[in-house]
């Protein structure tokens, strides 16, 4: 196999991987209603949990006069507010209904509301929320708790603050609920704790639950929008179309943690207990999505509580952050197959902004830094190239005697490598070792959250979105809205062009057409990518056209 037709190959690969991304809609809507009753989505208390180790309750001591409550019989809206976000807490649950991030806008606009976690959808009135499974207690959607405040609002510095919800059943079982927020965190801690003040056995678990629904948004080959769970010390990921099968997102086993996901955000909870813990995830037809965990089946005796312990996470899908909350969180952060190359590349990405405060310029020097280090393999696959060039003549003719004979071509082809000292694969090693770097950094430019509305310069103003130079009032063909003129990336296909011309033209004359058409072929793919990695694959061509120079001005 001659070394051009090696290359088409190659190209090829990165054409479909980059295609992928460029037709593949990553949204999906399901095509049936997923049938999932709360029978079918919760244990049975009291068969099917039989199997599940029980707790150990913990005794109440007294039946104190602020245990005797009155319920509340009116919705009341609690609000959270601290200098990373604000949260809204309804009493009828109780449960979130919803979170904004004080650090995000919505849009690149600064004057744009705050980000906020939640979608609104009138099929969802809690988008967080915890209850006590029993068969005497009402669905917590229907039960009106008892708030200690009616709003917390802490200051930078400040430190922590605590929200406690309670409410009476008429047999005497006392739930509350105790949320605790931080002045300078995303992290929030729960206590969901079950009083058994009744002369009966109160047996059940804990369920908690996430209810969210994708944006329509399309998101990158390797941005995942879905629910994730750790379960048994291994990442699982459900995007929408897979949540339709019931038996692959229902687990029985050690959970860490589980959550919604989008493009650059998560919600997390995370149990305290990991152990014979339960995790389902669902989707609606309207493409609701539904993360659902159950505790361990637990009996609590009279005059004991049990309390269970939980650690929430709302916030921005930041490595350090997650890091910071443990709970191997950060592992919801996977930059596909090659996740292992990918996330020192983002460490140091991020590493060189904090000098150079623009992810535009260490786009760029990561780009350099990567040419340098392959710079040895790329300057021998150019050689090669040039050296093939210089036995086209000899080539030609031997296929032009042999035209009528394949073995006898091969044979003489071959003969003449042998004679000159040519391997005619001795260029494609180093490209198929650059393949993973490229799709590694491909990932972490489509992905990094750290990108998200971080301007470059010029009309660039947000190296996460595709570059656009004014508005046209007019559609292009294969360009997404907003329509512009695309500079960036028409500079990036004329740049391919010119590092074409400049390369010897080995193979045949069909080969060299194909060849040709790659430049277009890639601008029209690239035109609705983020000018972050228009940018990186800009200057990867300004610098092998550089180094094609240097090889074309050094005699063979």
């Amino acid at each position: 196999m001659e070394k051009r037709t090696i290359l088409a190959f190659i190209l090829s690969f990165l054409v479909f991987i980059i295609w992928s991304q460029f037709f593949i809609p990553k949204i999906n809507t399901p095509v049936n209603e997923a049938q999932k009753t709360e029978e079918k989505a919760t244990l049975n208390i009291n068969n099917g949990s039989a199997d599940l180790p029980a707790a150990t309750p913990e005794p109440v001591l007294t039946n104190t006069d602020s245990e005797i409550l009155s319920n509340s019989v009116t919705e009341k809206i609690i609000t959270i507010e601290t200098p990373v976000y604000k949260a809204t807490f309804t009493n009828k649950g109780p449960a979130i209904t919803g979170f904004q991030l004080k650090k995000y806008r919505e849009t690149i606009d600064p004057a744009s509301p705050y980000f906020e976690l939640f979608k609104e959808n009138k099929e969802i009135k809690r988008n967080l929320s915890f209850h006590f499974n029993n068969p005497q207690i009402k669905d917590g959607s229907d039960l009106f708790f008892v708030p200690d405040k009616e709003m917390i609002n802490l200051e930078q510095g400040q430190g922590m603050e605590t929200l406690s919800f309670k409410y009476s059943t008429p047999e005497g079982i006392i739930l509350e609920q105790i949320f605790t927020f931080s002045s300078d965190s995303y992290d929030i801690g729960a206590r969901i704790k079950v009083s058994n003040n009744s002369e009966r056995i109160a047996t059940g678990n804990i369920k908690s639950v996430i209810t969210n629904i994708p944006s329509k948004k399309k998101v990158g080959y390797y941005s995942f929008t879905g629910t994730a769970v750790f379960y048994n010390n291994d990442l699982k990921q459900f995007k929408p179309g897979d949540l339709e099968d019931e038996d692959d997102t229902d687990l029985t086993g050690s959970i860490d943690w589980f959550s919604y996901e989008d493009e650059y955000f998560i919600t997390a909870i995370a149990p305290e207990e990991k152990r014979d813990a339960r995790y389902i995830g669902t989707i609606q037809k309207s493409g609701v999505i539904t993360a659902t965990h159950f505790s361990e089946s637990v009996e609590i005796l009279p005059s004991t509580e049990i309390i269970k312990s939980y650690d929430l996470f709302l916030g921005p899908k930041e490595i350090k952050t997650l890091k910071k909350f443990g709970n191997s969180l950060e592992s919801a952060i996977d930059f596909g197959f090659f996740d292992v190359i990918a996330k020192p590349l983002h460490h140091v990405l991020v590493y060189f902004n904090k000098y150079l405060k623009n992810f535009g310029f260490s786009i760029i020097l990561v780009t350099i830094i990567i040419k340098i280090i392959f710079w040895p393999l790329t300057h021998k696959s150019q050689k090669s190239m040039k050296e093939m060039q210089k036995l086209q003549p000899l080539m030609a003719k031997i296929r032009e005697k042999y035209k009528d004979n394949k073995e006898m071509m091969n044979k003489e082809l071959m003969g003449l490598y042998r004679t000159y000292k040519v391997n005619p694969m001795s260029g494609c090693l180093p490209m198929l070792i650059q393949i993973p770097v490229f799709i590694a950094l491909y990932s972490v430019l489509s992905s990094a959250i750290e990108l998200r509305h971080e301007p470059f310069a010029f009309w660039i103003k947000d190296l996460s979105t595709p570059d656009r130079l004014f508005s046209l009032p007019f559609g292009i063909p294969f360009m997404e809205p907003p329509y512009g003129i695309p500079v960036l990336t028409l500079l990036m296909g004329l740049s391919m062009f010119i590092q074409q011309k400049m390369q010897p033209m080995v193979g045949d004359p069909a080969q060299a057409k194909i060849m040709m058409f790659m430049p277009i072929m890639f601008t029209v793919m690239f035109i609705n990518f983020p000018s972050g990695l228009v940018l990186y694959w800009l200057t990867q061509n300004i610098l092998s056209i550089g180094q094609q120079y240097y090889i074309n001005k050094k005699p063979v």
